[in-house]
């Protein structure tokens, strides 16, 4: 009697590592989905950011032009108007 419920007992005691440990593999194998879909999103959203940056760069250095002409055509019209108040 005494070695059927060692048998038994050792029965449930391999079925319960087992499934325990098909649990923990599971477990890990989310883990390391959810890990490298993070990843992913990450990187894509870096490269996202790094174009936005790029386009706002460039968008930069053509409104420093247009600064720049616009001073210049200032510059222009305060002259003329210099000139034509000092001739009145």
């Amino acid at each position: 009697m005494e070695n059927i419920y060692s048998v038994l007992l050792t029965a449930v005691t391999v079925m319960g590592g087992s499934a325990a440990w098909r649990y923990y593999e599971k477990r890990a194998a989310k883990k390391e989905d959810d890990d490298r879909f993070i990843r992913n999103d990450c990187t894509s959203r870096i490269t996202k950011l790094e174009a936005l940056l790029e386009q706002s760069s460039k968008e930069k250095d053509e409104m420093r032009q247009i600064i720049l002409n616009l001073t210049a055509q200032v510059a222009e019209l305060r002259t003329k108007v210099e000139y034509l108040t000092d001739n009145k």
